[in-house]
């Protein structure tokens, strides 16, 4: 039995241990890309599993405009390409990752296309049907160059990054809502004080703050003089920004961050580097992952070393599993060079799982991060490889040890409170509330259940739940 608290409710979990057997470590090639006009080319962003249980993402390239596709793929490998962008001046291209708001349409950005040809945002329904709701640079000082996707916030607005534009021409954050009204919230001014140049998706902290990295920026001047190696800021939704860390070339520390963060279940967050760490075979080093917290404590966690035992270049934030470990991919690197899968934990503690192009027709080149689908595998996309060398989207499958007693999270959004734990397969999970502890006082959340579960991390949600007196809850767990 574990108690977890927080300022508006506590969590009681009675567990038994176990361990989840995800079995032989595997890797299994879904759908290898044909490249334009009838589908997509250099799939670069991460997938994102819909509500409906399939997997949505993009490919740069390739449609019938050879300006990028928003695609459809069942966890079984069922693909259906849903739509093609035209490019400017009426619609956008070369597209990144997709989010799923609340409303259940998916929003996404685009490197190029719309208006003035620096980019668009875009909202598409999983049948397909396509709105583009704003092109950058419509207005003077506005965000230019998009390179990854969109956030949704707690108060239902979408958050994103430019890597240019803005008063000092190095990037903004902005807000956008899901009918397309538009904000541009803030401004990087560039080093000593500030970052520059972000390329990365926003992940919001549990005390509702934004945070994110820059590639350049920040205090340090050996990445080139008054360039800057890069920083990890926290930004306010009402506009305050907050310079957290400033990277630096060392042997103790990461620097370029290529990547955004991702939210730890220990309120930390994890992110990575390009270049940096303690490996001297790379000019400038290999890359890190590495650790820091919400006030910007920061720890390196490990330090890449390459071809041909290990990954390098890295371009995406590790997701956290369900075990409590974090995946990632490295672009090159591994036994062939293609690229590899790697797992660390919290501490630490690292392995290489996978190397990319080791099989014929393998993926090869993983430009984006992977996602943890509801039956445990990892999903992700690789840039090449694949039947017609247009790229791959692949499932691995990892050996997990999901932790007894364990909350993965607990979040407020809106009025809601969202619960997620590491499940065990087969059993069955009911969310229950109290007013008190007494044991005759539990209360089932109506909705907040899930039969014969199928293992992996699990979410359940109290609707209205924030908005009630604080409460007591568990889960009530039965073979």
């Amino acid at each position: 039995m574990k108690i977890f608290r927080s300022p508006l409710f506590i969590v009681w979990v009675v567990m038994a241990g176990w361990a989840f057997d995800a079995g032989a470590q595997t890797e299994t090639n879904l759908h290898s890309f044909v490249g334009p006009p009838s589908d997509g080319d250099l799939p670069s962003a991460s997938l994102i599993q819909g509500s409906d249980g399939n997997f949505y993402g993009t490919t740069y390239e390739g449609g019938t405009q050879n300006s990028g596709t928003v695609f459809r793929i069942s966890p079984g490998g069922s693909y259906t390409s849903l739509y093609s962008f035209v490019g400017s001046p009426t619609d956008g291209a070369n597209p990144w990752e997709l989010v799923q708001a609340s409303d259940g349409n998916f929003y996404g950005t685009t490197f190029a296309g719309g208006t003035v040809n620096s980019g668009t945002v875009f909202r598409i329904s999983p049948g397909g049907s396509y709105s583009n709701l704003y092109s950058f640079g419509s207005h003077t000082n506005d965000g230019l160059v998009v390179h990854f996707g969109l956030v949704q916030g707690g108060d239902g607005n979408l958050y994103g990054t430019t890597e240019k534009g803005g008063t000092a021409g190095l990037g903004t954050v902005y807000r956008i809502s899901t009918s397309g009204t538009y904000t541009s919230l803030y401004s990087f001014v560039g080093p000593p004080a500030d970052g520059a140049n972000p390329l990365c998706v926003l992940v919001q902290g549990s005390d509702s703050n934004f945070y994110g990295t820059t590639v350049f920026g920040g205090t340090s001047t050996n990445c080139g003089v008054g360039v800057g190696c890069g920083t990890v800021f926290r930004f306010s939704p009402s506009g305050g920004e907050t310079n957290l860390f400033s990277f630096a070339v060392s042997l103790t520390g990461g620097a370029t961050p290529f990547s955004g963060l991702a939210r730890g279940s220990d309120g930390n967050f994890y992110g990575t580097t390009y270049t940096g760490g303690t490996n001297i075979t790379c000019a400038t080093g290999c890359g890190t992952v590495y650790r820091i917290s919400p006030s910007g404590s920061y720890s390196n966690l490990h330090s890449f070393v390459g071809f041909p035992t290990d990954g390098v270049q890295l371009f995406a934030a590790p997701v956290l599993g369900s075990d409590g470990n974090f995946y990632g991919t490295t672009f090159t690197g591994g036994t062939v060079n293609s690229g590899t899968v790697f797992r660390i934990s919290p501490s630490g503690s690292y392995s290489n799982l996978y190397s990319f192009g080791s099989v014929p027709n393998d993926g090869e080149n993983p430009f984006a991060g992977l996602v943890q689908g509801s039956d445990g595998n990892f999903y992700g996309t690789a840039e090449r490889g694949g039947t017609n060398n247009f790229g791959t989207i692949f499932k691995l499958t990892f050996p997990l040890n999901s932790l007894a007693n364990q909350i993965s999270a607990i979040n407020k959004a809106g009025t809601n409170i969202i619960v997620s734990i590491p499940s065990i397969a087969g059993e069955t999970y009911q969310l229950q509330f109290s007013s008190s502890m007494k044991p005759t006082n539990w209360v089932n959340v109506s909705g907040a259940s899930v039969t014969n579960c199928i293992g992996a991390l699990l979410t359940l949600t109290n609707f209205g739940g924030a908005s009630q007196p604080q409460r007591y809850y568990r889960f009530d767990i039965t073979p």
